[in-house]
């Protein structure tokens, strides 16, 4: 008998990937260059050369039974070591080795930090506009994902919305900076003062609220700012990196948990991390991807790239009189679409071969999302298709 849950989930596939594949399709008949493909976010820049030199100085030099043999359910122990003193010279919080599970991936990450910190019944608030997996992710716990309003067009977090939904059943916060698919970077007022709301509605129920923070992008960001990191701001922060956008490693599928030191449960909640990665079969990612990467720490590829495609795409958006905020980091823009109906927007925009993902799938009504991570010379050429769109609607 199969499993009426996921053959249900086969009517709700993701428009991004699908919007990825017509993509494929398409460059199939009339070449890939001339596709403006910018629904997938999968890094354009190869991984820094310190990777492959580590990966092959591994292969090269490490006895192959211990580098490919199984490494233990906590993670690699030098993995977990070197990730827990980056986070503590950048960040000032006093990360040990106890408080970092290897996972595969951001996605690994939320999965575990969530099952972690609730029970079935429980409720788990985002804030719209949210990358549309954290559905699946929350449902897979038993609990129920409740979003927060969207506030546009600056889309900081409706804080007013979020104390007022922040009910008794709320045990976990799960909040995404900078922000897929806006590229907004919250602000260290933003971040205060969630955690002053936090704090007392804790204290008021009885019990911690934990923020999840879901932070693959911190290392993008525009115009020589920095990201406020939530865990210094908040105590009881799950953090959720991945590497797939700091080192282009997206295929490999390597990230961690980073419980913070003043977190509850802070002792123990690795320890149960691993106990549920038994119970889902996750097993750790591959070691060999665990020993580079913590080689890796100290460099990012060339992510400079995504800040020359955001000025170019945001100055040509404004040009055209789309209304669009200037991202701070990721390599996202969230321009308003030419017509109340993101969807059918999009459907003009492929007159034009030009692919890009509404925003309804994020939660949020009348934007589109669009992913520059391709290559400068393509974002440049997709110009005059773009003006085409917009002249469309004039």
């Amino acid at each position: 008998m199969l499993n009426e849950t996921y053959r249900r989930m086969l009517a709700n596939k993701s428009v991004i990937r699908e919007t990825a594949a017509y993509g494929h399709q398409r460059a199939a008949q009339i070449g890939y260059e001339n596709v403006f493909d910018y629904s997938l976010g999968n890094p354009s820049v190869p991984c820094p050369p310190a990777f492959t030199a580590a990966m092959q100085d591994l292969l090269a030099h490490e006895d192959p039974v211990s580098l490919h043999g199984y490494c233990p359910n906590q993670g690699d122990p030098g993995f977990r070591m070197a990730a827990a003193a980056h986070l503590k010279a950048h960040f000032g919080l006093p990360y040990e080795q106890k408080h970092i599970f290897p996972t595969t991936g951001a996605a690994g990450a939320i999965a575990h930090a969530l099952r972690a910190v609730t029970a079935p019944g429980d409720e788990v608030l985002t804030f719209a506009p949210y990358f549309p997996e954290y559905g699946p992710y929350v449902a897979g716990t038993g609990a129920a994902l409740k979003v927060v309003p969207a506030q546009p067009p600056v889309f900081q977090p409706n804080l007013e919305a979020f104390e007022a939904m922040l009910t008794p059943r709320v045990t976990a916060v799960l909040i995404n900076t900078p922000n897929n698919p806006t590229g907004v970077v919250y602000s260290a007022q933003t971040l205060v003062q969630m955690a002053q709301i936090l704090t007392q509605k804790s204290q008021a129920y009885g019990h911690v609220i934990y923020l999840v923070s879901d932070e693959p992008y911190r290392d993008i960001v525009f115009d020589g700012k920095t990201v406020p990191y939530p865990a210094s701001f908040y105590p009881h922060t799950l953090t959720c990196f991945s590497f797939s956008k700091s080192l282009s490693l997206p295929g490999e599928r390597l990230g961690y948990v980073a419980v913070a030191p003043g977190c509850e449960g802070a002792d123990v909640l690795v320890d149960m991390m691993v106990q549920i990665s038994r119970f889902t079969g996750h097993n750790c990612p591959p070691s060999i991807i665990q020993k580079a990467a913590a080689r890796c720490l100290e460099v990012t590829s060339d992510l400079s790239v995504y800040q020359t495609n955001m000025d170019i795409l945001y100055d040509a958006l404004k040009n055209l009189g789309f209304a669009v905020e200037r991202p701070g980091g990721t390599f996202y823009i969230f321009p308003r679409a030419l017509e109340a109906d993101a969807n059918a927007f999009c459907r003009k925009a492929r007159e034009f071969d030009l692919l890009l993902v509404p925003s309804d799938t994020f939660g949020v009504q009348g934007y589109v999302r669009l992913a520059y991570c391709i290559e400068t010379e393509k974002v440049r050429r997709s110009l005059p298709a773009l003006e085409r769109l917009a002249a469309a609607y004039q």
